[in-house]
């Protein structure tokens, strides 16, 4: 069946950076778009990043344009979101996504999530 797990989360300071890391397993990865998506407390969920299967498409929201960077290592079945200069309004859980179709489909599967906590 389908797993991710992240890592790579932390508390970090404003300013700082960060990758994060999210392992994949049970499904063909390479022809797969893969997102990063994630949850300040007390929000709903935000699409942040999405891949393109051969990593030559890429997705970015608005207010991490510039700051974060998504990357993928087929050979390893790992996607990265690299995060810089980190706002305290970054803090939350980051969660990696399988998404269903293209780039900016439907997300049919996601992980346990990796905590991000930007605070000084």
């Amino acid at each position: 069946q389908v797993q991710l797990v992240e890592s790579g989360g932390g508390l970090v300071q404003p300013g700082g950076s960060l990758r994060l890391s999210c392992a994949a397993s049970g499904f063909p990865f390479s022809s797969a778009v893969m997102s990063w998506v994630r949850q300040a407390p007390g929000k709903g969920l935000e699409r942040v990043s999405d891949i393109s299967g051969g990593g030559g498409i890429t997705y970015y929201e608005d207010s991490v344009k510039g700051r974060f960077t998504i990357s993928r290592d087929n050979a390893k079945n790992t996607v990265y979101l690299r995060v810089n200069s980190l706002k305290p309004e970054d803090t939350a859980v980051y969660y990696c996504a399988k998404v269903l179709g293209a780039v900016r489909g439907p997300l049919d599967a996601w992980g346990q999530g990796t905590l991000v906590t930007v605070s000084s």
